[in-house]
């Protein structure tokens, strides 16, 4: 099975969020259990400066864009500690920029014109190498095109025939949504720019282009599969969702544990596991407690918060509960990151306020990220959506307790703390429904007096410790998925490659 993964993103070589980590990890799983998986991505300034291997294949490109021809380079590398090839797409006018999609907080303005680059990159360098692909597998809307491009024009070309396309949406709210115009950049023929397939409002939409003519969809939790067939979460999309929603299913991201395991992990001040979590997740919270300046009280919960400040991940909840916590709730708060300025003065003002209760750390981290996750005792993520997350799943790992709400991904992982979840084994965490702050607070009241109970506290740890979220069991949900839509595609097109 050869799949060919397009991405706009992928660590170590260029990351803006979530979908970095997922073509960075799962490529590397798929080639554990036999599938023979090719990355490709821009070879953004980012990228060339990453410290790894890169080397010029000799092979030269020439796309049409609108009326003119653009040239490009082929570049290879491979993903670290693995024989996977990432092959990546040089062409400096378009990806030799300080951002990947933008800078200053805008985006920029020829966006449409780069990513059409790209995904016609994508097919001419697969014509021009002469690789057999079963499938092609594009996310998020920078590589939306390539479905289209694979049902009308390319998939007349015999190196073409039998290929079936897999888009998976990452985020539903990006959209890569252009002026209508910009459809001339594609070279599709303007037929297709219609209500049913790529114009949406009257704009050209990339996220929905994907949608429209990929063979099958997913994204990145069964949950958010669900939600986002319906509004608000179908952002405008739900009626082309529901229409194909037979196509439509959710799989759970992985985490990388080769990174993600307390019991390696050397940002922490001391290493354990689910047999030792009780002494060393005690150091690892002193140590912590005294690295943001909050007093040494063992048995005060602590509660750790890390992530971007938006309305999204919920951070107009958490303003309104800490503040109200700070004056009456024995409780201390860690929160690590940056985001809108309304949450980083606010936040500044009451770690001012209650150095004894309150610790901000306002920057990003990725060590002591780890360290929060391994010396908190609650870790919350009140998102207002969330199409997978992965902060719950590191929670889990790091025996610190989700308090999530009920929405993507976070509801398909986290398991809510009841008195019948308990005495099945099942719970992991506590969760609420309503985007509402006293249902976050009464959530945080219920799993404080849980904290109070040691045998129920270090079961919920030892559930949650014990879980595996590793991307070995997502690779092979995606590899069923792959055979799948390319058993169907080859049963139409009477082809297969071996």
């Amino acid at each position: 099975m050869n799949v060919l993964i397009a991405t706009s993103e992928a660590v170590p070589f260029a990351k803006t969020g979530g979908l970095a980590d997922v073509s960075g990890a799962l490529p590397v799983e798929l080639a554990r259990i036999g599938v023979r998986p090719i990355v490709m991505m821009p070879a953004y300034r980012e990228a060339l400066e990453a410290g790894q291997p890169i080397e010029p294949v000799g092979v030269r490109l020439e796309i049409p864009i609108g009326g003119k021809l653009v040239t490009g380079e082929l570049l290879e590398s491979r993903l670290p500690e693995s024989d996977v090839p990432v092959y990546l797409v040089r062409q400096d006018d378009y990806f030799d920029r300080s951002g990947l999609y933008g800078a200053e907080g805008q985006d920029y303005q020829d966006n449409c014109e780069r990513y059409v680059f790209f995904c016609r990159a994508v097919l001419e360098t697969i014509e021009q190498m002469g690789w057999s692909i079963d499938v092609v597998h594009a996310n998020d809307w920078q590589t939306g095109l390539l479905p289209a491009y694979l049902a009308t024009e390319y998939g007349q070309r015999p190196v073409f025939e039998g290929i079936a396309t897999l888009f998976t949406v990452h985020n539903l709210a990006y959209q890569g949504s252009f002026w209508h115009w910009d459809m001339a950049l594609t070279g599709l023929d303007w037929k297709y720019f219609n209500w049913r397939q790529m114009e949406f409002f009257g704009n050209l939409n990339l996220m929905k282009t994907g949608l429209v003519f990929a063979d099958a969809i997913n994204t990145v939790s069964p949950r958010y599969a669900e939600e986002i067939q319906s509004a608000p979460l179908g952002c405008g999309l739900e009626d082309v969702l529901r229409f194909r929603s037979a196509q439509l299913s959710g799989i759970i991201n992985g985490v990388d544990y080769q990174v993600w395991n307390p019991a390696t992990d050397d940002a922490l001040a001391a290493n354990y596991d689910v047999e030792t979590f009780p002494q060393g997740k005690a150091v690892c919270k002193a140590a912590l407690q005294r690295e943001v300046g909050l007093p040494e009280e063992p048995d005060a919960p602590l509660i750790g918060i890390v992530g971007r400040f938006a309305e999204q991940k919920g951070f107009d909840l958490v303003s309104v509960v800490l503040q109200d916590w700070l004056q009456s709730a024995q409780v201390q708060w860690v929160i690590l990151g940056t985001g809108e300025e309304k949450y980083e003065k606010m936040f500044r003002q009451l770690a001012d306020a209650h150095p004894q209760k309150f610790a901000l750390q306002n920057l990003f981290s990725g060590p002591l990220a780890r360290r929060i996750e391994a010396g908190a005792d609650l870790f919350l993520m009140p998102s207002r959506y969330e199409p997978c997350g992965l902060n719950q799943l590191y929670s889990l790992r790091y025996g610190t307790v989700p308090v999530v709400r009920e929405t993507g991904g976070l509801a398909d992982t986290i398991t809510d703390t009841r008195s019948e979840t308990i005495r099945d084994g099942t719970a992991n965490g506590f969760r609420f429904t309503e985007f509402h702050a006293q249902a976050l607070s009464e959530t945080l009241w219920r799993a404080v007096k849980a904290y109070q109970d040691r045998p129920v506290w270090e079961q919920l740890i030892r559930t949650g410790m014990s879980q595996d979220w590793s991307w070995g069991q997502s690779a092979l949900l995606y590899q069923e998925l792959y055979q799948q839509i390319h058993q169907q595609t080859c049963s139409k097109a009477g082809t297969s490659h071996a």
